[in-house]
């Protein structure tokens, strides 16, 4: 990402903010990045961390930026977004994180000329550990694909889809994962506290476990099946909680059906199931 890139970001919630706060943690620079927002407070925030703010983006005049980044809810997009490419050929490159708005929806407001990306981040973006799906329709360049990448990198890992439909699986995995992981957090919190710990000492036992064993397993570079038995001793205490956890049906059957609904719930919600 050039240091003279413009950068429009419309919605300055928590994902805006995340975000925002990704690009200058990486250095880049203030003054080119202009936010739309029509809620006061919001725009305050947006000019103290040194950003112009705009209440509408009829103000913004988003031809004039390299990327538009859209980050509102599903609800307020064709408030915000309607009209907002037509025109503006070849004009900026359109990355949305508008959770189950498809290309062809986001076109039917920024006109067929429009260059668009999706992205589906998940909520540890706010801490700068999310992860991220990205997919391109083909008007997009490299330079395009690049930029965004790099401007959701900001806030974590990135990974390129081939086919816009794997958008819905990914919001099954990673971006409703995380209420997976909190979930597991609360059992495993709940278990050490009935067998003795105070609850609060179990609560962070859990979840600096759960943190630790992420980590471990993206920067060991081993697969998590690997790590998994290299934790395992032959006749030892994690054998014989694995042992419970893989019983019928088995905790891979149950996380198989879980994700299996949330990608055909995604698939409603979008209007491609």
């Amino acid at each position: 990402m050039s240091a003279t890139t413009r950068i429009l970001l419309i919605g300055f919630g928590n994902m805006g903010r995340a975000l925002a706060g990704g690009w200058l943690a990486r250095g880049y620079v203030a003054r080119n990045v202009a936010v739309v927002d029509p809620q006061t407070a919001a725009r305050s925030a947006a000019e103290a961390l040194g950003f112009t703010a705009f209440a509408t983006l009829a103000d913004a005049d988003a031809a004039s930026f390299d990327v538009v980044v859209v980050a509102v809810k599903p609800q307020q997009l064709d408030e915000s977004l309607r009209s907002a490419g037509r025109g503006t050929t070849p004009g900026p490159v359109f990355l949305s994180i508008v959770a189950g708005k498809t290309t062809t929806q986001l076109a039917e407001l920024l006109g067929p000329h429009a260059r668009i990306v999706r992205a589906m981040p998940n909520t540890p973006a706010a801490i700068g550990h999310g992860v991220t799906g990205l997919y391109a329709e083909a008007s997009v360049g490299p330079a395009q694909r690049e930029l965004c990448a790099d401007l959701m990198a900001a806030v974590g890992i990135v990974e390129w889809l081939p086919d816009e439909a794997l958008m819905d699986v990914v919001t099954a995995l990673s971006g409703s994962g995380p209420a997976y992981v909190f979930l597991l957090i609360e059992c495993l919190a709940a278990a050490g506290a009935k067998l003795g710990l105070a609850p609060e000492v179990a609560a962070r036992l859990a979840a600096g476990t759960v943190a630790g064993a992420g980590r471990y397993a993206l920067e060991s570079g081993q697969t998590a099946a690997e790590l998994r038995r290299r934790v395992t001793s032959p006749k030892g205490t994690t054998e014989a909680a694995l042992a419970v956890l893989q019983a019928d049906p088995g905790l891979a059957g149950l996380v198989e059906r879980a994700v299996e609904a949330a990608a055909q719930r995604s698939r409603e919600l979008s209007g491609s199931a």
